[in-house]
């Protein structure tokens, strides 16, 4: 029996924080290190907020800075303003697709396996 999302093995309060966090971070970042389901859950709702970030209007804007997390004042805005300037307009021909995710092994501590995941050229 599929379900329509991956647990994680968290309590859904933390689960959703880790996601935004992870959104975040991705944002900012451009590529972060996590393990692979990590990187399969939030490769969906980045590809959302960015598809969002290419509609580009208040409404669009709104509903990216209700889910994107608020880690200091400033960078917030940063993230958000990163998204709607920087990243959206370079996909603006592009229908989807937007991250991709490497696989890099196995972590050392667990034998969890890690992946890439980044934006796409």
């Amino acid at each position: 029996m599929a379900r329509g999302y991956r647990k994680l093995g968290r309590r859904s309060d933390h689960r959703k924080h880790m996601l935004r966090n992870l959104v975040t971070d991705l944002i900012i970042h451009e590529r972060i290190t996590t393990t692979e389901t990590r990187a399969k859950e939030i490769r969906s709702i980045v590809e959302k907020m960015v598809t969002l970030g290419k509609r580009g209007d208040l409404h669009a804007r709104r509903q990216v800075a209700a889910y994107v997390r608020r880690k200091e004042a400033d960078e917030q805005q940063d993230a958000i303003q990163k998204l709607f300037s920087d990243i959206a307009p370079r996909y603006q021909e592009r229908q989807g697709g937007y991250t991709r995710i490497l696989k890099i092994g196995t972590r050392q501590g667990d034998r969890a396996p890690m992946s890439i995941i980044e934006f796409v050229e």
